[in-house]
């Protein structure tokens, strides 16, 4: 893992070299305060992201840190796609060598991906499946399945009020936050009260929560003690049975290497009833399936976000995206409602799962 970090810092570190040389030699006839200028912005830019995580439990300097973070996280994207671009105009160059004004192309196409990826990201698309059960439920029931929202410095409380929107249009009989509702730290999300907006929830049943890596990467216990004032509930290890008769099986994120096994919470189960495994990253579907648990709904790869990582994240997990019947569990994955840190979404969507299961 430790050389992994490493070699993805020495990539990021000569793709920015790659594109500041190819970038100011762009600027070589204007006069040296600009391109000192220029250089000055590139590399505030390129480091903008690692200061705001270091600052990111600065209250003092909130709104320093999150512009520090927008810049820096939408940089990645600019510089992921900047670089393939060039090095596309690149290749081509050598073909044709009539061909000019290649980084200007570059630019230009980057630009292009970046307005789309951005408007993409903020038009959540809405997943509708309806499962069916042999088991027996009281009523059927709806369910709003969400996850990965990120509250922070990147999703605020004016686009989770838009969210509770969207949601509240569905009519669904329950909230579930399969993980990742808070990102890198509690501190802005307590000082707007963010999660306040799920008071406007009209689902009757409630909003249930189980914890992802980030609330672990916030702090499990503030974003504990936080959530506790609000609306939601957070339950970890522990089951939560509705009025329709389904079964919630709440898993702690696997951060908690203490965490409940899965044969465990099917032990304080009624099997006669419908079984719904919220566990927030998509590492034991097989072991849902060979416990027999009806409905597994899992989130935490937002399917690589934008492509071509989503290439990758398609490879790193038996599921890592969407809808699949297994030999006895169907089970879920989505690819997140809101992202972390860039707003872009580039081959990949936004969603909101609204599942409806009936007897």
């Amino acid at each position: 893992m430790l050389w992994m970090g490493i070699a993805l810092l020495l990539l990021y570190l000569g793709s920015n070299v790659y594109l500041f040389v190819r970038l100011i030699s762009l600027l070589s006839t204007l006069p040296i305060g600009i391109r000192i200028a220029f250089g000055t912005l590139f590399w505030l830019c390129a480091i903008a992201l690692f200061v705001a995580m270091a600052l990111r439990d600065a209250t003092a300097i909130e709104p320093l840190t999150r512009i520090l973070f927008n810049i820096g996280s939408a940089w990645l994207v600019f510089l992921l796609y900047m670089t393939l671009a060039t090095l596309l105009v690149d290749i081509i160059h050598l073909i044709v060598p009539s061909f000019h004004y290649g980084t200007w192309c570059a630019l230009g196409i980057t630009l292009l991906l970046l307005t789309y990826g951005y408007y993409n990201h903020r038009h959540p698309r809405v997943k509708q499946m309806t499962i069916t059960t042999q088991k027996e439920m009281a009523t059927p029931c709806r369910i709003a399945m969400v996850s990965d929202i990120h509250l922070g410095y990147g999703t605020d409380r004016e686009d989770l009020a838009g969210y509770v929107d969207l949601i509240n249009t569905q009519k669904a009989d329950v909230v579930v936050v399969v993980g990742d509702l808070i990102d890198n730290s509690i501190k802005p999300v307590k000082a707007s009260d963010m999660c306040a907006e799920f008071e406007r929830i009209t689902a009757p049943e409630g909003v249930y929560m189980v914890a992802g890596n980030h609330e672990y990467i916030s702090g499990i216990k503030a974003c504990e003690e936080y959530l506790a004032t609000t609306p939601v509930r957070l339950v970890r290890d522990s089951v939560v049975r509705l009025e329709s008769g389904i079964q919630l099986l709440c898993r702690d994120d696997r951060s908690n290497r203490d965490r409940a096994t899965i044969e465990s919470l099917l032990s304080h189960c009624d099997q006669s009833l419908p079984t719904i495994l919220l566990d927030h990253q998509p590492y034991d579907i097989a072991i849902s399936d060979s416990m027999q648990v009806d409905i597994h709904l899992s989130g935490h790869t937002h399917r690589g976000q934008v492509w071509p990582l989503n290439w990758i994240v398609d490879r790193m997990y038996e599921q890592s995206c969407g809808y699949r019947q297994w030999s006895h569990t169907q089970a879920f994955v989505s690819s997140g409602l809101s992202l972390w840190g860039p707003p872009f979404r580039i081959g990949t969507h936004g969603e909101i799962a609204i599942i409806d299961i009936l007897p």
